[in-house]
């Protein structure tokens, strides 16, 4: 999948995360992280983000995760819906 245009999930509320995929400039996947809990879970985090990018095929992304507190499964479930907005795709593939 390609990003076409900007794609939001989340919320800031408490145990949540807001996540904005763009069209990268760069080749690759490029994360930028705020979160009160990065020293212990960044590299986590990370990860989740880049996996679920992966996994859809997205090669090219700027992501920006503002997490507050989000566990490992709701940060995975804003970033595929981010991604699907940001590629204006519809051809949803959820895990069951």
């Amino acid at each position: 999948m390609n990003v076409v245009k900007t794609g939001m999930a989340g919320t800031l509320e408490s145990s949540d995360i807001m996540v904005t995929v763009s069209n990268g400039t760069l080749e690759g996947i490029v994360i930028h992280l705020t979160s009160s809990v990065s020293k212990q879970f960044g590299k986590q985090i990370k990860d989740v983000i880049r996996d679920c990018a992966r996994k859809l095929g997205v090669t090219t992304a700027e992501i920006t995760a503002v997490d507050q507190g989000a566990l490992d499964c709701v940060i995975k479930a804003r970033v595929e819906t981010a991604l699907y907005r940001a590629c204006d795709s519809h051809d949803f593939k959820w895990e069951v």
